[in-house]
């Protein structure tokens, strides 16, 4: 079996919102500027506080992105569902990395706020410790997860959960 990327630059992180990575199969990533970080600086099955994986990702800051345009006038602060969003995403990336098919879908979690994102950050920085990932009519991961700005926790995050969805299971939750 062939050795998986460990970490993943922006452009490799466009590619795949585009459905381009190779071997991804139909998982994406959101593309910019819902893709809340510039690069994947480690994944992989059998680190972090479980034992059973991790991923580690950082988004540079500056003063021009857009969320500090408009969240708030004249008191820029990265909206804090954006950096959860950011967890969710790194997990679901994880499940199709792993090989699990579908389509990733935040299915809840439980955070915490100690801290904010404001546009003197000059880097953000992500973690998931994966907790449990179970494959059968779905692909579901749970994890833990935390937010640094600048070396410092501003986000804990537990039990956060995301589900890879086929068409036909997206469709059916559609007509419920």
């Amino acid at each position: 079996m062939a050795e998986r990327q460990q970490a993943f630059n922006y452009k490799e992180l466009l590619a795949h919102s585009r459905g381009e990575l190779p071997g991804q199969m139909d998982a994406r990533l959101p593309a910019p500027p819902m893709l809340m970080f510039d690069r994947i600086t480690h994944i992989d099955d059998n680190g972090g506080s479980f034992g059973k994986g991790q991923v580690r990702a950082e988004l540079d800051v500056n003063p021009d992105l857009w969320f500090f345009q408009c969240h708030f006038v004249d008191d820029p602060v990265m909206p804090g569902c954006l950096g959860l969003d950011a967890l969710w995403q790194m997990t679901g990336f994880f499940l199709g990395w792993g090989g699990s098919p579908g389509k990733g879908r935040a299915l809840g979690g439980e955070i915490k706020f100690t801290g904010q994102v404001t546009n003197d950050v000059v880097m953000v920085e992500y973690g998931i410790d994966i907790k449990r990932v179970m494959r059968s009519r779905l692909a579901l991961g749970i994890a833990d997860g935390w937010v640094k700005a600048d070396g410092k926790v501003i986000y804990e995050a537990s039990d956060l959960r995301v589900g890879l969805f086929t068409d036909s299971q997206l469709r059916d939750q559609k007509n419920v």
